[in-house]
């Protein structure tokens, strides 16, 4: 993805946060050349992975399969006193997070406010295919059952507890607008801890066409060393 194209989402993201009341933490908003005059009092926040996020999945059309989100808190092996992460994600009309699960992680996906988002869902089976059996699953705390590819529908207000295990992809309806999604959960490890269904990637390869807006997670250990500006 080129730079340009990623300041243009997460400058997109900030005026939805905002129209929602949404705030995120100051560092939010730092420059980039902030990170490295203060690596010394983040180094939490680099342990932990907080930040901004943005990925197409190595799809190369990020509106048609991407996601952006930021961590907001987490818990890391450095510092064991967080068992839980939290994120909030904007998720735009038909555009996919494709199947996974997590093998250690189970978590509460909630549609904060917007339009509907929608999530498919399969058991996984002792090879990590996709199982033919129904799913028993919590929505805001209200058992249900539904069939292998069924999906939930959740309204602004409305969550799905995930276990781990459990594929899941999720894309906001089309015609009812994006959506602003929270995800409350166990500590989260993105690099260890997602089994897509299909190959992808987590990380997006960026040109660097123009500075950055705010950095991602993954642009700290570059602009810490002076490497990326």
């Amino acid at each position: 993805m080129k730079r340009s194209e990623i300041n243009g989402y997460i400058k997109e993201a900030e005026q939805l946060f905002r129209s929602y009341g949404y705030k995120l933490p100051p560092w939010a908003e730092w420059p980039a050349n902030e990170w490295a005059k203060r690596k010394e009092e983040c180094e939490s926040i680099f342990k932990s992975c907080l930040g901004w996020d943005l990925t197409d999945f190595g799809s190369g059309d990020y509106l048609k399969r991407g996601l952006l989100l930021v961590t907001v808190r987490n818990g890391n092996d450095h510092e064991d006193v967080k068992p839980y992460a939290e994120k909030i994600m904007i998720v735009k009309e038909n555009q996919e997070t494709p199947f996974h699960f997590h093998w250690q992680k189970t978590e509460d996906i909630i549609n904060r406010g917007g339009g509907n988002l929608i999530i498919e869902l399969y058991n996984s089976d002792v090879n990590e295919e996709f199982s033919t059996g129904n799913i028993s699953l919590l929505t805001d705390g209200i058992k249900r059952t539904i069939e292998a590819g069924g999906k939930i529908l959740l309204s602004p207000g409305e969550s799905i507890t995930l276990k781990q295990g459990v594929y899941h992809r999720f894309y906001a309806e089309k015609g009812r607008g994006a959506v602003m999604a929270g995800e409350v959960s166990m500590a989260n490890d993105d690099a260890a801890d997602n089994r897509f269904h299909d190959n992808c990637g987590r990380f997006p390869a960026i040109e660097e066409d123009e500075k950055i807006y705010r950095a991602l997670v993954g642009d700290y250990d570059r602009l810490i060393s002076g490497g990326l500006q």
